[in-house]
């Protein structure tokens, strides 16, 4: 199980937060930076992703942050807060 640790915090926009998702989960070059590409993407994995998020940012970010968990939680992995 691949594991990311984010901190929305980190990111001022919902565009930035995804650049990173594409980055540490080297995210193929269609990767539509959004939930539903994030969903297609991560579905064609075998393995799931587990998700620990410190902060959840700006309002925007913490939106895209709460997307991106679901996605996460749908496909098997596990989300949690420190």
């Amino acid at each position: 199980m691949q594991t990311l640790m984010l901190s929305g915090s980190q990111y001022d926009s919902p565009e930035a937060l995804h650049a990173a998702l594409r980055a540490m989960l080297c995210l193929p070059d269609w990767y539509g930076m959004n939930a539903d590409a994030l969903y297609d993407c991560l579905s064609e994995r075998t393995e799931p992703v587990s998700l620990w998020i410190a902060s959840w940012g700006n309002e925007e970010t913490a939106a895209a942050l709460r997307k991106v968990s679901r996605v996460i939680g749908d496909l098997g992995g596990e989300v949690r807060e420190l």
